[in-house]
């Protein structure tokens, strides 16, 4: 619990290190590039097509006139660019996040190591190919789960539940991994993630939660289309600032219960040259006391 507390606590801190949040406001203007090239090459030709696409519906025709009619205007050549905005949002808010998402992790938990433990060996046990190929196949087994489950959403209870737990699930076995992926040896991950699983599955779980209130913002600015521009943008930071939180929180505990693995298994080490308990015992015990509540 100390160990789960004090990581919270210091990646809530780091949260506002200038450096975090220039990091976290990086989406913002990856998508801002990625909308001015799509406007400049695509707009005007997407638009046209949205309006004669529009206008092609034999069940809509009657309606657009009547709109027309009521309002003295085209309304398709006003709803049209609508369109457009709202269908080519999600897209550039997806890729805008999954590139942040791949660049940010790794400076986070340098941050961490460099100023909390920069006497940490790197062991390397990870190489970043490996993690790309881990992080997607969980993800897609995450999804499967996510359609899987769906049926059971409509169990009220079970629809504030299933889909943060799988989500959890899924950013405790991707963040976990590459938090320890550069320091850790292969044997000291797989230790770590065994004896500390259920923590990790808890801050998976809570980021979880937290990467839901966003969407709450998002779907304002749904609702609200004269707000719009303001809440979207809003709600893609937010996004991304509990995405650098989260990577801030899985370091400190991850980078934390290494540095003491390794010093108990030190501490082990010399017990045993001296004639104490051996090494293995004694990294059993210790083991058995991170499991131990």
């Amino acid at each position: 619990m100390r160990l789960l507390l004090d990581s919270f606590w210091r990646a809530v801190a780091y949260c506002m290190l200038p450096r975090v949040i220039v990091l976290s406001l990086l989406p913002l203007a990856l998508m801002v590039l990625l909308a001015a090239g799509f406007g400049y090459f695509y707009w005007d030709a997407t638009v046209a097509w949205t309006r004669e696409a529009l206008e092609a519906w034999p069940l809509l025709a009657s309606f657009w006139g009547w709109i027309g009619r009521l309002f003295s205007g085209d309304v398709t050549a006003v709803l049209a660019p609508l369109v457009v905005v709202f269908a080519a949002t999600p897209l550039i808010v997806v890729v805008s996040l999954v590139i942040v998402a791949g660049l940010m992790a790794p400076p986070l938990t340098a941050l961490v190591a460099h100023r909390r433990f920069p006497t940490l060996e790197r062991k390397k046990g990870a190489s970043f190919f490996g993690s790309v190929a881990r992080s997607l196949g969980l993800t897609v087994l995450a999804l499967v789960a996510l359609v899987v489950s769906m049926p059971l959403w409509l169990i009220p209870p079970l629809v504030l539940i299933l889909p943060p737990l799988i989500w959890g699930w899924l950013t405790y076995r991707v963040m976990s991994f590459d938090a320890l992926a550069e320091h850790a040896s292969p044997e000291e991950r797989a230790t770590l993630l065994r004896a500390h699983r259920l923590p990790l599955l808890c801050i998976g779980v809570l980021c979880g939660y937290l990467g839901a209130a966003p969407s709450i913002v998002w779907a304002s600015g749904l609702l609200f289309a004269a707000a719009f521009f303001v809440l979207v943008p809003l709600a893609i930071w937010i996004y991304t600032l509990v995405f650098a939180f989260s990577s801030l929180w899985f370091g400190h505990y991850c980078l934390d219960a290494l540095a003491q693995l390794r010093a108990q298994r030190a501490a082990a080490a010399v017990s045993s040259a001296s004639g104490g308990a051996p090494a293995i015992e004694a990294d059993q015990a210790v083991l058995s006391q991170w499991k131990s509540p």
